[in-house]
């Protein structure tokens, strides 16, 4: 029998293994943005969470995965074929025609450099145009709908061969999909600033909604929770205080004002035209002195900015990995 191993190991590993997880999906977003935008200059690009868009139709929960590892690339390797498979469980048009990309970062633990592998399957499907039964409207209430589960081969002869298992958006489905996806983009940008209701009007049942429905944001009525003029810019959103090594920080997460009141009042066809209009000129990260930190502007209208609460010694305690809250 193997000897358990001690606390500090499985603490070490399991350390690294979240470590791996989510730069693993840092880096991958952050290069998958950069590659559309570059093929694709006219459009916008927007990162949807595929697990929550995909709960507006289907009831099972198909798994998805953003792969990273401390090991070697023969590890990347197994990490990019286990991650076709989730790939695969998603058809959007055609039979085997929705184009993807999958990566696998790989960290050194001996501060080498860093590798993203990447893997890419092209296809002439994945467009949600021209719609079969009707246009969409994106103004519309968010529809659950109740999709046959199912990815359906194409037709050989006579014989409709069984369908293999996974989601497949096929053409009579396209317009409901393209409201489904703004909505859960909204719902994101509006959970980025602590609005519930406004987060839950954009969200299905299945989807979470109920979740959201408890707290209401006060910038959606009179008052508001928390608001920053940033850049010039007047920003929505929420703070946290947390402590970094022992100096207490505060981060902002909001949206552009304009924005916000968009969406709260659920005009997302004219929120993704403004989006589209400023994708070009509104990403910037900058150093505001008025506000005394760092501060990221996404094309979507989103900021985080953070800065070192003032009165207190900012010199960072010589403790690893201390973190909290502080009221």
């Amino acid at each position: 029998m193997r000897a358990p191993l001690p606390p500090s190991v499985r603490s070490d590993r399991h350390y690294k293994s979240l470590q791996s997880g989510e730069l693993g999906i840092g880096f991958a977003l952050t290069l998958a943005e950069h590659l559309l935008r570059s093929r694709f200059p006219d459009h916008t690009v927007t990162i949807v969470p595929a697990d929550t868009a995909l709960r507006a139709g289907w009831a099972l929960t198909i798994p998805l995965a953003c792969k990273g590892n401390h090991g070697d690339t023969a590890t990347s390797a197994e990490q990019l074929a286990s991650a076709s498979a989730h790939a695969e469980a998603v058809h959007i048009g055609p039979w085997n025609e929705t184009p993807s990309l999958l990566f696998s970062t790989q960290l050194p633990t001996d501060g080498g450099t860093m590798t993203v592998h990447a893997l890419q399957a092209p296809g002439s499907g994945g467009r949600l145009f021209p719609a079969e039964v009707r246009e969409p409207n994106l103004n519309d209430p968010p529809c659950q709908a109740n999709v046959m589960p199912g990815i359906h081969p194409p037709t050989e002869g006579l014989v409709a061969p069984e369908p293999v298992r996974g989601c497949h958006v096929q053409a009579k489905d396209y317009a409901w999909f393209q409201e489904s996806l703004a909505h859960t983009t909204a719902a994101g940008l509006m959970a980025f600033t602590g609005s519930g209701h406004a987060t839950a009007r954009h969200l299905t049942d299945r989807q979470g909604r109920k979740r959201f429905t408890g707290l209401e944001h006060a910038a959606s009525m009179s008052m508001q929770d928390a608001t920053h003029a940033l850049s010039g810019t007047k920003y929505v959103g929420t703070d946290h205080v947390f402590r970094l090594n022992g100096p207490r920080v505060e981060a902002f997460s909001g949206v552009d004002e304009e924005v916000f009141r968009l969406l709260v009042r659920g005009d997302v066809e004219e929120y993704r035209a403004l989006v589209h209009a400023s994708r070009h000129v509104r990403p910037h990260l900058t150093f505001d002195k008025d506000w005394g930190g760092p501060v990221s502007v996404q094309a979507d209208g989103s900021v985080l900015a953070l800065r070192v609460l003032p009165g207190q010694d900012e010199a960072p305690r010589p403790v690893r990995g201390q973190s909290g809250c502080a009221g």
